[in-house]
């Protein structure tokens, strides 16, 4: 078990209260558009990447889709644990880029 679990938890009494997903989007709705549009590319890029990576070396009928789904499934509590992390990073990237 993880020690960082229940880091991601949502507590009404939080004054920050809301998951990282909802926050990312909070953020994306008051920050202008040239910006997000520059982190959702990097976004783009990174997901390229790792998808080139996943499928290097695999034959022509190989389909990234089906594999990640087959991760997902077997994996699921550390897929959300990064997803929410992953939220929390590009909001960070957005936020230290507004007083820029």
């Amino acid at each position: 078990m993880s020690k960082f679990k229940d880091w991601f938890t949502e507590d009404e009494d939080d004054i920050f209260f809301g998951s990282p997903k909802s926050k990312f989007f909070d953020i994306l709705e008051q920050t202008h558009r040239d910006l997000i549009e520059d982190e959702i590319d990097k976004i783009f890029e990174k997901l390229a990447i790792l998808e080139l990576i996943v499928s290097k070396d695999r034959d022509e009928d190989f389909d990234v889709n089906s594999y990640l789904e087959d991760f997902k499934e077997k994996n699921q509590e550390e897929v959300n644990s990064m997803k929410k992390g992953l939220y929390m990073e590009v909001s960070g990237e957005i936020i230290s880029r507004l007083d820029s």
